[in-house]
């Protein structure tokens, strides 16, 4: 094996393990890091060396806003100490990510068929959706599209954000709510027909 291939051999185990430690919510052994990507275990010790120097900014590269550290046995990215309050502020400042069923379902009528008023919502819904559109709207996952000139309803529709949140590049990309649709064979509210 040449210099060359051994190199690009490490330079591969070294970004595979970095794209690993980027979704870790808890540290990791070297033996499990070395599991996640197939590598030896030695391998994956030189290239834990080789990203802590990087992001230290021993390898001629800017010291990194986080690092790598070792903590009980493990490995994890962490925000470097001097960047903690920032970071509690920022995290401190920011809604929180999780939405509610209520959000949920009324994300889900908005995305399917915007532009939608309130009510139209409420009706599908069959419940006051008030506080859960100016959730929605607070946290930037829609946005008021028009307003009605006749009857002055507020039109809703998502936004960008949504799209991000979910992954996808359009609303086109969202699945076919027909399948997942009862079809009513079987009656409704234990109900059979006749």
């Amino acid at each position: 094996m040449t210099d060359d291939t051994t190199s690009d051999i490490a330079s591969d185990i070294t970004r595979r393990i970095e794209a690993i430690m980027m979704i870790l919510d808890e540290p990791h052994s070297l033996v499990s890091l070395a599991a996640a990507v197939g590598a030896p275990v030695p391998a994956v010790r030189q290239a834990i060396e080789t990203l802590v120097a990087d992001y230290d900014g021993l390898t001629g590269g800017p010291k990194r806003g986080f690092e790598l550290r070792e903590v009980g046995g493990g490995w994890r990215l962490y925000v470097r100490e001097e960047f903690d309050d920032l970071v509690s502020d920022f995290v401190g400042t920011q809604a929180p990510s999780r939405l509610s069923q209520a959000a949920l379902e009324t994300l889900a009528v908005i995305a399917y068929k915007q532009p939608v008023t309130r009510g139209q919502v409420a009706a599908i819904r069959a419940v006051n959706v008030d506080s859960v559109v100016r959730t929605l709207l607070s946290r930037g996952l829609i946005t008021e599209v028009f307003t009605d000139p006749d009857t002055g309803a507020i039109h809703y529709g998502t936004t960008d954000a949504l799209l991000v949140n979910l992954g996808i590049n359009s609303l086109d990309e969202l699945p076919h709510i027909s399948p997942l649709l009862d079809d009513g064979a079987d009656g409704f509210a234990g109900e059979s027909i006749r």
